[in-house]
């Protein structure tokens, strides 16, 4: 059960009242978890303004990229899978990369990146992917991760297990023209990645310490690795709720932190511009899930966007309220684990939004 009872939400109180929230956040929070209707939160944690509003840590089973720990008690110090939000940070460092001129623009076709296949460049159609493609998932090749992650159908873990990952990423069969079909793929992110290793120089943990971790005053994560030791872009990176907040915060502030700009403007207007629809509800842009949701202070809906993660992980941001939270569960492959994270962010955070 979550910890949200009123002692540990009191500190909050007066900045939940002074930020535009109805001061009884908290308690619809717990109420909600009470009645069976929030299952699985770990942590919830959201800010306006830069200032917190609601906070909760709570215990349960956790997995470390797949690897149960047991039974875990969530702090502000807890590092915590990522998962799929990992995609979205990688976002960020290619567009720090780009800024820099380490990395290739984003219409450069894929396999001049990845010549160790010149079979597969003698195909017209691999010969039109791009970079962008990857970034966006319109690849147009058949990826299947609707499978538990425990499957080694599962087309990320089979890319895991495979002798030459970025070949088995480049050589599935296309279902779809490149740029017209949004088909989720780690594999996709795991392109982005190595593209960036490559132009960088640097292995991901390194390149985001210097680039984006260390300017954020984040000192400690964690970033887990496959049996070949590559780093997985797709889903490898565990932080603390806190400082995941500091991304979403990074994102409200336009790429600027403490006046000093970390993420360049035209990467994060092209990265939050939606790009493709899913078919899944929400649009995708770079690496980041665009939609809408109703926030009745602001007179209807508003734009948020957000990283997704299996097991319910979320960082959300809506820049129209200046609201950016965070939210781990540990619902791990169960098609049912966006609605607790949905719930909270729609029916807790926006809905208790009584000003502007």
């Amino acid at each position: 059960m979550v910890s949200t009872g009123e002692l540990s939400l009191s500190p909050h109180a007066l900045a939940a009242e002074r930020r535009g929230f109805d001061t009884a956040i908290g308690r619809r929070l717990c109420a909600g978890v009470e009645a069976g209707l929030l299952p699985h939160l770990h942590v919830v944690l959201a800010e306006r303004g830069g200032e917190t509003v609601l906070e909760s840590y709570g215990s349960g089973p956790d997995e470390n990229w797949g690897r149960s720990i047991g039974e875990v008690t969530f702090a502000a110090d807890t590092l915590h899978d990522l998962r799929s939000v990992s995609k979205s940070i990688v976002s960020l460092l290619y567009g720090i990369a780009l800024e820099r001129g380490d990395v290739p623009r984003l219409d450069t076709p894929l396999l001049e990146l990845f010549p160790d296949y010149p079979d597969l460049a003698t195909d017209p159609e691999r010969q039109r992917l791009t970079i962008e493609h990857a970034l966006t998932m319109t690849l147009g090749m058949e990826w299947d991760e609707t499978r538990p992650y425990t499957d080694p159908e599962n087309s990320e873990i089979a890319m895991e297990m495979a002798p030459d990952r970025y070949r088995y990423i480049l050589e599935r069969p296309f279902v779809a023209e490149p740029g017209t079909r949004w088909i989720y793929s780690g594999g996709a992110t795991a392109l982005v990645g190595e593209i960036l290793q490559r132009g960088t120089g640097r292995k991901l943990p390194d390149f985001a310490r210097e680039v984006l971790f260390g300017p954020l005053g984040i000192e400690t994560f964690e970033w887990s690795a496959g049996p070949d030791g590559t780093h997985s872009p797709a889903s490898g990176l565990r932080l603390t709720a806190p400082d995941l907040l500091k991304i979403g915060r990074l994102l409200l502030g336009n790429g600027v932190w403490q006046d000093h700009r970390i993420v360049p403007e035209a990467w994060l207007t092209a990265s939050l511009r939606p790009a493709i629809a899913t078919g899944e509800g929400p649009d995708y842009g770079y690496s980041w899930f665009c939609g809408q949701a109703p926030v009745p202070a602001l007179g209807g809906p508003a734009d948020w966007f957000a990283g997704f993660g299996n097991g319910g992980q979320r960082l959300w941001i809506c820049p129209k309220a200046d609201i950016a939270a965070v939210i781990f569960s540990g619902n791990y492959n169960d098609w049912t684990a966006w609605i607790p994270p949905t719930r909270v962010w729609s029916e807790i955070i926006l809905a208790n939004l009584v000003r502007v």
